[in-house]
């Protein structure tokens, strides 16, 4: 049975992907800076024999040709990059790279991929059609290693059908994997804010315009932007992660600047929403004799999951897993740059569990002690593999 064949193949694969894994995490490079990343990526596909190319700088393009005349096209992507974090001392295998860290986990998608590459490698001479294997630059940072991607022709030439991708879940444990049909992450814009107003004394507030009692005012009023302005089946989040003001136990700053992320579900309501922020925001400032400078940076698009290849795909999983080991995802207010395929072609993006919570293995993705049980990664590049034979129809 094809099932049994890919176990066995994820055996033979396992331990160099845990290599793979372990090298990557070892030599993390930040967003479209992936020069050494993309080179090990190469080398691994030239002793796969597997003909690739460069796209979008530090990206990676491959293909696999099945030998049967079948002439679907299926696409698989991992992305590269990694955080400006500093990582946890005392791990064999911790980043050697001070200040960066692969603490979204891919390291694991990208060696994940290289192991379905070797698999699919070994089984060509038993399907059809062509497998691009697409290795991103840049998911982490604006405006999107996928958009520069698309953008460059990696959907074309030859033209994909759909398009497979997987993520890291610390929150479900190794050996299970998640699955939603349709909207599935959301669109993510940054926010960037200056209040002005006029600086001095803090015993003497009455003489100033001041920028932090403004801004207060400014933040509480924008959560009304998301609490009685949108619909309530589309959920939003307008979050500030940043404020800095500048002044002092007894100065009050000439200024205060803010960054922060608005997230959503739909366009139309997002486009209405940047417009409401600014307009509040300008319109407070101004009321109390301040200015105010408002900046939205649109960037990734809401995810969807096309129903029928994510189905499909979720019924490969229950068939290699059994039904206990597939579970469904909530929808999920974190953004992916995987939105920008997903908006161009049908597309499945789903969870992969890494999580041991007898081992301790529990941290969040972007922590510093983020790590995953390796032993996912024989869940991975078997399950990746036998989706991708399913779709082309073995």
């Amino acid at each position: 049975m094809l099932k049994d064949r890919i176990k066995q193949l994820a055996e033979v694969f396992f331990d160099e992907t845990v290599a793979v894994r372990r090298h990557l995490h070892q030599n993390p490079e930040l967003s479209f800076e992936e020069h050494q990343t993309a080179a090990f990526v190469r080398q691994k596909l030239d002793q796969l024999g597997i003909p690739h190319e460069s796209m979008a700088n530090t990206g990676v393009v491959a293909l696999i040709h099945g030998e049967k005349p079948v002439g679907k096209v299926l696409a698989l992507r991992a992305d590269m990059d990694a955080l400006p974090i500093q990582e946890v001392e005392g791990r064999t295998y911790g980043s050697q790279n001070k200040g960066v860290m692969h603490a979204c986990g891919h390291d694991v998608h990208t060696s994940s991929l290289l192991g379905v590459a070797a698999i699919l490698q070994s089984l060509r001479a038993e399907f059809g059609g062509t497998v691009k294997l697409i290795f991103q630059p840049g998911e982490e940072r604006l405006p999107g290693g996928a958009s520069i991607m698309i953008k460059e022709g990696v959907l074309h030439n030859p033209a994909p059908e759909g398009i497979i991708g997987q993520h890291v879940m610390p929150l479900i444990e190794a050996g299970k994997v998640g699955f939603r049909s349709g909207k599935y992450m959301a669109s993510c814009d940054e926010l960037f804010m200056t209040v002005k107003g006029r600086g001095g004394h803090g015993a003497h507030p009455h003489q100033n315009i001041d920028p932090i009692a403004i801004t207060a005012q400014i933040i509480t009023a924008l959560q009304q932007i998301v609490s009685r302005n949108a619909d309530p089946r589309i959920p939003s989040v307008l979050s500030w992660g940043k404020i800095v003001g500048n002044g002092a136990t007894n100065v009050i700053p000439d200024e205060v600047y803010l960054e922060g992320t608005f997230r959503t579900f739909d366009e139309k309501w997002r486009a209405n929403a940047h417009e409401l922020m600014v307009k509040m925001a300008v319109g407070i400032a101004e009321s109390m004799g301040a200015n105010c400078e408002f900046e939205v940076r649109k960037g990734y698009p809401f995810l969807i999951n096309e129903p029928a290849i994510t189905e499909a795909s979720r019924n490969s999983a229950i068939e290699y897993l059994g039904k206990e080991n597939v579970v469904e995802l909530d929808i999920w207010p974190a953004a992916e740059d995987f939105s920008y395929y997903s908006q161009e072609i049908n597309a499945c993006f789903y969870r992969l569990g890494t999580g041991n919570k007898e081992r301790g293995i529990t941290s969040a993705v972007h922590t510093p002690s983020f790590d995953i049980d390796e032993n996912a990664l024989k869940t991975s590049i078997g399950l990746m593999a036998y989706i991708t034979l399913k779709q082309l129809g073995e």
